[in-house]
Parts: structure tokens; C-alpha cells; sequence
């Protein structure tokens, strides 16, 4: 049965929510994902009647995404259909169209979560977002597009932790065995600015920002100064940053099978750190 097409405004998707999910998925190609029996959709989303609830979706998706997907929908009363093609999601994407508010929408996904969510929601313009987790690691997310005042649309991907992909050449003062991560590791938790000259403001939910500088461990915080258990570094080009020293940022480091998972106030991320 060929996929419908729809016509929903997608344009307030890419234009509002798109970048706050994609920073923990892994790059894909940007395909429709493949549909099994998908119900048919209305022209228009005025036009739409009550859709029938999703009871599976492609043998394509994760294990994860499958059981999300299923639940969701039967949560939502969702019914299937083709992600859009402009879209950057992973094959293993699904995705739901539900005739509700956002904002009842979100705690019913939430409560289909439940203890698998890494934090709350994310929220950015008309879309909101929630990383889930599976057995410790950052496993997919789901995201909500507002398309009308009593329209979602509801995306459900796969999502893998960061990791380095290149590491960088071993910088003067590194310990050895001692893990570090770069600046861009800490995208999602911590916000890091580069003020030049070796010094970084680095600013995680709930703390007031520090200050830190290269080869120095005395950092500044407000009208006080701080001391960092270990040497802030860099290659040249990148900021590296000691694991230990994210404790003085008010964040919490656990380990998973996958390297580590860092808390910082509701937000958390999966990474591999680096070990010179």
C-alpha cells in the first residue's frame, strides 16, 4: 500500500526543534523510514478524524524505538506514517502523528518512559525533546513538533553516546591514565564559551559560571576563586578538560559500559573520555 502524503507545516519542525535532538544522534541519511500498513492520512490536519492506535511498526527500528513507538502510540492513540523527508533522522526512525496538544502529549510520553528518561524535557520554540536511556547508555529520544494547536507530530530515533572520534596529540602537563574530554564533549551540559587567550567561561544548569584558565588550576567564580583538583589543558585547538575537575562544576560522573554518564543539575549525556 503506498505511503500517504501529508502537508503539514514541517517548516516549524526544521525551523524550531530539529537541532535540539540531533546533537545526540548519530548522523544518518535523510530518508523517509520504511512503514508497515501505515493507516490513511488525512490531507490536511483540519481534516483529520480520530487515528487508529499503532500496534507495531518496522522491523527496521531498534529494540528500544520499537517498544517506545508501541507504547506512544497506543498512549497517544498515534497513528503511523512515513517521517518526512526533509528530516534528518536514521532509518531506524518512527514516526507519530497525534491528534493532541503538546502539552498532552508530553506526560504521556513521559509516563511511557518512565525511569528510562535522562532528565526532563528539553523545549525550544515549538518542539520539545527527551533523551532515554536503556541499561545505563543513551539509547534514542523522543521529539514534539507542534503542528497546530491540537496537532503533534511525535518522533521517536535512535540516539548513541558521543564519542571522540580523533584523539588529539598527547599536551604538555597531561597525567597519564587520567581521563579528559574536549570542549565539544560537554555540548548538552555544560555550555562552554571561548573568551581567548586561554581562558573559557563554563556555565552548567543551576551553578553560576566558571572560569577557567589554560595551565592553571585556579579557576574564578563570581568574586571568588576556585580550585580545580586538576590542570585544564590544550592541544592548540581544543579545549581539554579533566574528568575530576567536573565535580567543581556541580555535575555528577557515573560509569556505563560505554565510557561515562554526566549529570549536571537535569541534564545528562553519555561520552568516552580520553586517556593519554
Amino acid at each position: 500500500m503506498p505511503t500517504p502524503r501529508t502537508t503539514w507545516p514541517l517548516a516549524l519542525l526544521l525551523s524550531s526543534g530539529l537541532a535540539l535532538a540531533q546533537t545526540t544522534t548519530s548522523p544518518a541519511p535523510a530518508t523517509a523510514t520504511p512503514v508497515s500498513a501505515p493507516a490513511a492520512a488525512p490531507a490536511t490536519p483540519s481534516q483529520t478524524t480520530a487515528p487508529k492506535p499503532v500496534t507495531r511498526v518496522s522491523a527496521a527500528t531498534s529494540k528500544t524505538v520499537s517498544a517506545l513507538s508501541i507504547g506512544i502510540s497506543k498512549a497517544v492513540k498515534g497513528q503511523l506514517l512515513s517521517c518526512p523527508k526533509s528530516l534528518k533522522v536514521s532509518t531506524q526512525a518512527v514516526c507519530l502523528y497525534a491528534k493532541s496538544a503538546a502539552s498532552s502529549v508530553r506526560p504521556a510520553v513521559r509516563g511511557v518512559v518512565g525511569a528510562q528518561a535522562l532528565g526532563d524535557w528539553k523545549t525550544s520554540g515549538q518542539a520539545s525533546s527527551l533523551l532515554v536511556q536503556e541499561g545505563g547508555n543513551l539509547a534514542a529520544y523522543v521529539l514534539l513538533s507542534t503542528l497546530s494547536p491540537q496537532e503533534t507530530l511525535i518522533v521517536i530515533d535512535a540516539a548513541q553516546a558521543r564519542t571522540t572520534t580523533a584523539k588529539p596529540a598527547s599536551p604538555a602537563g597531561v597525567v597519564k591514565g587520567q581521563p579528559y574530554l574536549l570542549d565539544k564533549d560537554l555540548v548538552g551540559v555544560v555550555n562552554v564559551i571561548n573568551l581567548g587567550a586561554g581562558k573559557y567561561r563554563m556555565n552548567a544548569p543551576g551553578q553560576a559560571a566558571l572560569t577557567i584558565t589554560v595551565g592553571s588550576k585556579l579557576a574564578q567564580r563570581g568574586a571568588g576563586t576556585v580550585d580545580l583538583p586538576m590542570t585544564p589543558l590544550t592541544d592548540g585547538t581544543n579545549l581539554i578538560f579533566p574528568v575530576a575537575n567536573l565535580r567543581a562544576l556541580g555535575c555528577t560522573v557515573t560509569d556505563s559500559a560505554n565510557g561515562i554518564t554526566i549529570a549536571c543539575g537535569s541534564d545528562s549525556i553519555g561520552v568516552k573520555p580520553i586517556v593519554f
